[in-house]
């Protein structure tokens, strides 16, 4: 453990971020690094607590005790390979992950738990700047070749794994990029892509191959990557977004989420957009349907781009500021949280739905809404309308948050017929491969919307499965 006495002489505190005032200004990153006296004392607050709970939040099982300690007392060399032998990419996690971990601290029972996203990220932080990170290739190659479709914190996870099992793994990625959701999802201010550069960088030289503008089921056969690979793992995601089916949901002005992130985090990559194809929040009235991370990532992004005014609705109701008695410890505290975006403007509504949009000349300008009662019938919950809560909003811009249905079916899955879960995400088995013998899958695109963390640790999980299937043994550790 850290200091013995630390959890109750030292309070938790806030990571720090740059001035709203100038981090509006840019795209660059918003957090500021912790100052390493202020990060120790952080860390030294991990109390010695037998059980450590924040194992049972971590999908990873990141050493997270060990970590801290060594942190603590100044020995950050050990502490990257600790935190490496569980987590392939803490850069990603300790910056975007919400941290179920902390939720799970045993401080969290009645005082505030460790900081342990911050201490994880000045961990890999520091790696990269010492030089500790470097490429690992193989000692030896296996002869066998595995194709991973998509490139986001699955494919990568997986594809890292599988490389330094021996296997000869080419990832292959529709978008110009690659990267996934971390490349075109995730805004520039909350994760600048120098970072997801570097890990790639880094991957090349292991000897994993990187292929763009490759559309399995489109423009890639699905069946010369059979013939031409041992194995295939889907890794695609959950990219189909949950739409809003209601009157006047036609009308220009009204876009997805992730059009909307995508085509700025592509300017901020320095591609030329042409201005009639770019959808931009300046000098327009915002509404963001939808409250969750994609919900406040466009917060942030339409903060940037100088909206006139800017609105969030979230269907449930607020949550409370402290845990509920159906919600205790050491289940992740559903609670009222501000975001980094929520800081910098914005007004939040609650238990609201939208009832219809209205427009002229083709264009949305106005949201009519109503509030909702949120009632549970058994264990189903329904939003019922409250009578006389009618209201309506003059809008120029509205954005779809509000979530992901599933992978997507047409091109890759329909060609392999690969069989579907009652809720139409990848049906596979304990070892992670599919209906289809030879097929894995691992992350949203099986498991439906979820963290990053999830991601990798089935990632991991999935390259165990797909390392036995071909060798018949694995070496390779498997969270899951």
């Amino acid at each position: 453990m850290g200091k013995p006495t630390g959890f109750i002489e030292i309070k938790r505190e806030k990571q720090p971020y740059r001035p709203v005032g100038e981090r509006l200004r840019d795209w660059k990153l918003q957090m500021l690094p912790w100052p390493t006296a202020k990060l120790q004392a952080q860390a030294a607050r991990c109390m010695d607590c037998a059980i450590p709970f924040c194992h049972q939040g971590c999908p990873l099982g990141n050493i997270i005790p060990d970590w801290n300690d060594l942190v603590y007392r100044d020995r950050w060399r050990e502490a990257i390979d600790r935190l490496h032998a569980t987590n392939n990419f803490p850069e990603f996690t300790g910056t975007l992950c919400p941290a179920p971990c902390e939720g799970s601290c045993v401080l969290d029972l009645n005082n505030d738990p460790v900081t342990i996203r911050a201490i994880e990220l000045a961990i890999i932080d520091r790696a990269f700047e010492e030089g500790w990170v470097k490429p690992e290739p193989p000692a030896a190659r296996s002869g066998r070749k595995v194709a991973i479709v998509g490139s986001g914190p699955a494919g990568l996870a997986a594809a890292q794994q599988l490389n330094r099992a021996g296997h000869w793994v080419t990832v292959f990625e529709r978008d110009d990029r690659i990267g996934g959701l971390l490349r075109y999802g995730i805004p520039e201010f909350k994760m600048e892509k120098s970072v997801l550069d570097r890990r790639l960088e880094q991957m090349e030289k292991e000897g994993t191959e990187f292929r763009v503008n490759a559309n399995v089921g489109v423009n890639v056969s699905v069946e010369e990557l059979r013939r031409e690979y041992d194995a295939m793992l889907l890794a695609g995601g959950a990219t189909l977004p949950r739409d809003l089916k209601v009157p006047g949901r036609e009308l220009g002005g009204i876009h997805f989420a992730m059009e909307y992130l995508t085509l700025q985090n592509k300017r901020c990559e320095g591609d030329l957009i042409p201005d009639e194809t770019f959808v931009t929040a300046k000098g327009k009235r915002v509404v963001i349907i939808g409250g969750g991370d994609t919900g406040a990532d466009c917060l942030g992004t339409v903060h940037r781009q100088e909206a006139v005014s800017v609105h969030q609705f979230e269907l449930l109701p607020r949550p409370p500021d402290t845990r509920a008695p159906d919600n205790p410890w050491p289940q992740w505290p559903i609670v009222f949280r501000t975001s980094a975006a929520h800081e910098e403007g914005g007004f939040r509504e609650y238990a609201i739905s939208t009832a219809r949009f209205s427009g002229e000349n083709g264009q949305v300008k106005r949201l009519h809404a109503h509030r909702v009662e949120m009632v549970r019938d058994g264990g189903r919950i329904d939003f019922k309308p409250i009578a006389g809560t009618e209201t309506e909003m003059e809008v120029d811009l509205v954005l779809l948050a509000m979530g992901f249905l599933g992978p997507e079916r047409e091109g890759l899955l329909t060609q392999l017929r690969v069989k579907l879960t009652d809720r139409g995400n990848v049906w596979r088995d304990e070892n992670w491969m599919t209906s289809v013998p030879g097929v894995f899958t691992a992350g949203d695109m099986q498991r439906g919307q979820s963290l990053i963390v999830w991601a990798i640790a089935e990632a991991r999980s999935a390259a165990r499965g797909i390392d036995l299937y071909l060798m018949g043994r694995s070496d390779l550790p498997a969270p899951l």
